[in-house]
C-alpha cells in the first residue's frame, strides 16, 4: 500500500510530456518477476498462470534487446516461435500485449504478414515460426528468440532442438520462454538446466490488469482445483499415481486434424442435479476414422445449466458436427434423459448405455486403446485432459472422462450392428 501511494505521488509530480515518456518505460511498470534476471543464463523460463502478464514480459524483453544500442547485447535477428503461425501472430505480434501494441510510436516495427516478418526502424528483424513445422528452423540463424506456450507445442523437442542450432549469432545469444506449465519432458529438462533461470507469476499477481468478470467467473470457479493450481497458480503438477492416463501419453496421441470419418458420435454424461454447484454435464465429440482409430474432436461440456439448457447444448453440438448418434448414460432416470433430449431435438439418434461396472473398470479398456495407439486427440481439450490425468478412482465425479469413455467404447469396444460406412469430411 505504501509503495502504491509513493508511486501515485511521484506520478502526480510529472508533467504531461514526462508522463508520456514514462508510459513506455517498462521497468517502471513491471513487477520484479516480469524483468529479466541477472546472471550468465542462456534461457529465461517464465512460468505464469493465465493472464499473469507473461506475454507482456516476453514482448518487452524482445523490444529492449532490439532498442539496445550496445553491440554486445543488442539483437538484430530474432526468432518468434509459437504453437502455430496463427497463434504466434495473434498473441506475440498483434495481441494486446504483443510487439506491435507495446512499441512506442517513434519506434514501431512494420509487420509483413506475407513474409511472417517484423522489421524495426533500425533494421532489426523478427521471423515467425510454428512449432508444427520444426524443419522451418533449419538454416536461419539468430541472436535471440522468444518461445511462447512451449508446453503446448506439438513437436516440442524437435522444434526446440532446431532452434538451439540456429542460436549462433552475436556474443550472447539468449531466449525467453513464456508458458503456462505442464509436465512435459521438455519443460522438466529446462527446469533442470543450469543455464536456464526460472521466474514464476500467478494470475492473482496481475489482478489489477484483469477484468472483474474474469476474476469472478474463471478464477472463482477453478481456484483450489488441480486445474486451477496449474492454470492460475503456475504450479508444475506431476501425473497422478494410479491414474490411467498421463500427459505424455496424451501428447503422443495428439494430431492436428482427423482423417476422413466413417462415423461421429456425441457422448453425454448427464448430471444428476442442476444448479451452479451441480456436476458438469459431460459432452464429448468423437469420430471413427476410416483407419479404424477413434478421434476426440472436442469437449463441449457445460456446468450449471438446467436440463433444458444442457439438452439444447447437446442438440447444438449434435448439429455442429453432423453426428450420427448420441450415446448417453441412462443409469439415473434413463427414460427422463431420453425424453429431455428428444423433446429438444426429436431427430437425434439416441443410443442409451447403462453402467454395470465402476468408473475405473469401464475406463481401463479405453485407456488401453490409447496405449495401443488407437485413440487420438485432435488439438487440445485442457479440462478433459486434466480430468483424464488426475482421476485415480477417488474424488469428484469425472463427468468429461465418463462421456469420453462411453463414446470411445461405443465406437471401438461395444458389439453391435453398425451401418455401412459413409465417408464424412469435417
Amino acid at each position: 500500500m505504501q509503495k502504491t501511494k509513493t508511486r501515485q505521488k511521484f506520478l502526480k509530480s510529472l508533467s504531461d510530456a514526462e508522463l508520456r515518456a514514462l508510459y513506455w518505460h517498462w521497468e517502471f511498470w513491471a513487477r520484479p518477476d516480469q524483468l529479466p534476471p541477472d546472471g550468465n543464463w542462456t534461457s529465461w523460463l517464465l512460468l505464469g498462470g493465465r493472464g499473469a502478464g507473461k506475454t507482456r514480459a516476453g514482448a518487452e524483453w524482445i523490444r529492449a534487446r532490439v532498442e539496445d544500442s550496445n553491440h554486445d547485447t543488442a539483437y538484430r535477428h530474432i526468432a518468434l516461435v509459437g504453437e502455430t503461425y496463427g497463434a504466434a501472430r495473434a498473441v506475440m505480434v498483434e495481441g494486446p500485449s504483443g510487439l506491435l501494441a507495446i512499441a512506442p510510436p517513434d519506434f514501431r516495427p512494420e509487420f509483413i504478414p506475407s513474409r511472417q516478418l517484423l522489421v524495426w526502424p533500425n533494421g532489426a528483424q523478427a521471423q515467425l515460426f510454428s512449432a508444427e513445422r520444426p524443419d522451418s528452423l533449419r538454416g536461419p540463424q539468430f541472436d535471440g528468440a522468444w518461445c511462447d506456450e512451449l508446453a503446448k507445442w506439438r513437436y516440442d523437442e524437435k522444434t526446440w532442438d532446431m532452434l538451439q542450432f540456429g542460436l549462433r549469432l552475436g556474443r550472447m545469444p539468449r531466449q525467453v520462454v513464456t508458458t503456462t506449465p505442464r509436465p512435459t519432458l521438455l519443460v522438466k529438462r529446462l527446469l533442470g538446466d543450469p543455464k536456464c533461470v526460472v521466474t514464476r507469476s500467478t494470475t492473482e499477481d496481475n489482478r489489477a490488469n484483469l477484468a472483474p468478470n474474469f476474476l469472478e467467473d474463471i478464477v472463482g470457479r477453478y481456484k483450489g482445483t488441480r486445474l486451477g493450481r496449474q492454470e492460475l497458480e503456475a504450479q508444475l503438477l506431476e501425473d497422478v499415481s494410479h491414474a490411467l492416463w498421463s500427459h505424455s501419453l496424451l501428447d503422443r496421441q495428439r494430431c492436428a486434424r482427423a482423417p476422413d470419418l466413417v462415423q461421429c458420435v456425441v457422448a453425454l454424461d448427464p448430471p444428476a442435479s442442476s444448479g451452479p454447484k451441480a456436476d458438469a454435464c459431460g459432452i464429448v465429440v468423437i469420430g471413427l476414422g476410416a483407419d479404424g482409430c477413434a478421434y476426440v474432436l472436442g469437449d463441449r461440456s457445460v456446468q450449471g445449466l438446467s436440463p433444458t439448457g444442457w439438452s439444447r447444448r447437446v442438440r447444438d453440438v449434435y448439429t455442429e458436427f453432423s453426428a450420427d448418434a448420441l450415446v448417453a448414460e441412462v443409469n439415473q432416470g434413463g427414460e427422463l434423459v431420453r425424453e429431455i433430449v428428444l423433446r429438444e431435438a426429436p431427430e437425434i439418434n439416441f443410443k442409451p448405455v447403462r453402467a454395470v461396472k465402476g468408473k475405473m473398470l469401464r475406463a481401463e479398456p479405453v485407456a488401453a486403446l490409447y496405449e495401443r495407439g488407437l485413440v487420438f486427440h485432435v488439438g487440445r481439450a485442457e479440462e478433459l485432459e486434466e480430468e483424464l490425468c488426475a482421476y485415480s478412482g477417488h474424488g469428484a465425479s469425472p463427468d468429461r472422462l465418463d462421456a469420453l469413455v462411453w463414446g470411445i467404447s461405443w465406437l471401438l469396444l461395444l458389439t453391435k450392428q453398425r451401418p455401412a460406412p459413409t465417408i464424412k469430411r469435417l
